[in-house]
């Protein structure tokens, strides 16, 4: 049977990606993907034939993934991070319904949550959630929702998305809305291009954060009740020690 691969290719270096994950792309002969993600690819698989298209035309690029792959070639649809989370491979399975003769096979990858967080230190020891500031697809009532139940609950947040230049604000107004449940000075993290050019990390109370510049290539983290600074990186304990 035809098989498309959805790949995860980690946060942005090869040494964050898994052996599953480059072997899969050392083998297909395409590789499709959001330019950004496949840029990062080519220096190391120059030998395929890579498929790009903008943000906004990603049915349009898994129709194309699977195209290609119905026609005998070996294909991986790239996302970066993990391929489940804020990834491609539920669209690929709700577009797969067209392709019933070509199997798909998720490969999972480091998310920028986990890549993120060994840059902060450990700062998701305990319960967590990872929540999208990006309204393009969710609407911003249910993001609010969201918010003030994690923060309700206690949970470490950890935010993907947290601002672009249509949405300069979105972090700001994030944390006031988070503030209702979380102090001023729970302890929070910001990390910028993980596992990229230029990586960079800074760790700041959630009071501080509500005016702190971030952009789409920023993970962005907020810590619970526990979370505390210790050698200089963000950490939230367990509960091991007593």
């Amino acid at each position: 049977m035809k098989k498309v691969y959805v790949v995860g290719m980690g946060p942005g270096s090869q040494e964050q990606m898994t052996e599953k994950a480059r072997e899969v792309f050392a083998s297909c002969e395409v590789i499709a993907g959001y330019t950004v993600y496949v840029e990062l690819l080519k220096e190391a698989y120059p030998g395929a034939e890579y498929i790009t298209t903008p943000m906004r035309q990603e049915v349009e690029r898994c129709r194309l993934a699977f195209e290609s792959a119905a026609e005998g070639k070996t294909t991986a649809m790239v996302c970066s991070g993990d391929a489940g989370i804020y990834g491609m491979a539920g669209l690929m399975y709700e577009v797969g319904e067209e392709y019933p003769q070509v199997e798909i096979e998720v490969v999972p990858g480091v998310t920028a949550a986990l890549g993120g967080a060994a840059v902060l230190g450990a700062p998701l020891g305990h319960d967590l959630c990872i929540i999208s500031l990006s309204d393009l697809l969710t609407p911003w009532e249910t993001i609010e929702k969201r918010l003030l139940s994690a923060a309700a609950a206690d949970f470490v947040i950890c935010l993907y998305n947290p601002a672009s230049r249509k949405r300069k604000d979105y972090l700001k107004k994030a944390c006031e809305i988070l503030m209702n449940h979380k102090p001023a000075d729970t302890v929070c993290g910001i990390v910028r291009n993980i596992a990229r050019k230029g990586e960079s990390f800074q760790i700041l109370t959630l009071g501080e954060l509500k005016d702190a510049e971030a952009d789409m290539f920023s993970t962005v983290y907020i810590g619970n009740h526990e979370t505390k600074v210790i050698r200089g990186r963000m950490v939230t304990p367990r509960g091991y020690q007593l």
